[in-house]
């Protein structure tokens, strides 16, 4: 029986270590930089606290180590309305760990050490194929295991739960993982990764969504930072715009933006809706530092969207 609603976020923990610098070090160099802290991210985390947050009713797959930091991290993941039945204590190894640089113009760059989030087994997905196949949507990205993603979209795949990657970090995949896909959000950068096209304006865009759709997936969601998206469905695509914010670190701002579409989308919202509602916590997320600390919460986003007129 499939729970109306109900989303399964399947993905990675990590405690993000982050540093402000002026400018990114050359090699070699030695930069001081300043406002360090550790907060809590990871795709598939960062991804299931924006839909817990923005309202879903949602379930998340994932591993972290058997360490305070793992259980720190599942107590805050409670607090964010995410159901953490799912998540395996893995014994004898560390939660996942991601090392950021963030300069002066709110970019950055990151170093993963993946930790208990390369345990997240086929095995451990098998062992949730009950909630998978309950549920009616499964949000991926790719800093887990890329058989495990496979496996897990083909739980769903078999019983119509649709499936929802987000392809970050870049990577090429299997033409095989691409035709159990529904809906795909690539960043340009993903999107050239799998595609072959590089992405510069609106018309490569649709020549990306196009070779997408080629390999069996519906609906492409291309993100273009700044310039919002590239929403095309079965081949007719257009740019739907963002919000205009002075942003201050665009940490998790694809994180958020995943999270919330899908919880729009569940709730039933069309496509426009559901990327406007996903543009408004993504606009939020990077006005605030951190992953998971600058994630909206719905009265937050929809307080936003009232002001927009």
């Amino acid at each position: 029986m499939k729970t109306a609603g109900k989303l399964v976020v399947l993905g990675s923990i990590n405690a993000d270590h982050i540093l402000n610098l002026d400018s990114f070090p050359s090699p070699g160099e030695t930069v001081t930089g300043n406002q360090y802290q550790v907060a809590f991210g990871g795709k598939g985390a960062n991804q299931a606290v924006a839909a817990g947050r923005s309202g879903a009713s949602i379930a998340f797959i994932a591993c972290t180590g058997d360490d305070d930091t793992g259980e720190r991290v599942c107590q805050q993941l409670q607090r964010d309305n995410i159901d953490i039945t799912p998540i395996s204590v893995v014994k004898g190894e560390s939660t996942g760990v991601a090392l950021i640089f963030v300069n002066g113009e709110g970019e950055n760059v990151i170093g993963i050490h993946a930790g208990a989030n390369a345990q997240l087994t086929t095995e451990r997905v098998e062992a949730q194929r009950d909630i998978i196949a309950g549920a009616q949507a499964l949000l991926m990205q790719l800093e887990s295991p890329v058989e495990s993603v496979l496996a897990a979209a083909k739980i769903a795949h078999e019983n119509h739960t649709t499936v929802v990657l987000n392809p970050a970090p870049a990577r090429v995949l299997s033409d095989e993982l691409l035709a159990l896909v529904d809906i795909i959000t690539p960043n340009e950068t993903e999107a050239e990764k799998l595609t072959g096209i590089r992405v510069e304006n609106d018309d490569d865009a649709a020549r990306a969504a196009k070779a997408l759709h080629d390999k069996g997936i519906e609906t492409v969601i291309i993100t273009l930072g700044s310039r919002g998206v590239w929403a095309s469905v079965k081949g007719e695509g257009r740019r739907v715009a963002g919000f205009r914010v002075k942003a201050i670190d665009t940490i998790a701002a694809g994180d958020t933006f995943n999270g919330a579409l899908v919880t729009a989308l569940l709730e039933g919202s069309s496509l426009d809706d559901a990327i406007r509602f996903a543009h408004a916590a993504a606009a939020i997320a990077v006005t605030r530092k951190g992953a998971q600390p600058s994630v909206p919460w719905r009265n937050e986003i929809d307080d936003f969207l009232s002001q927009q007129g």
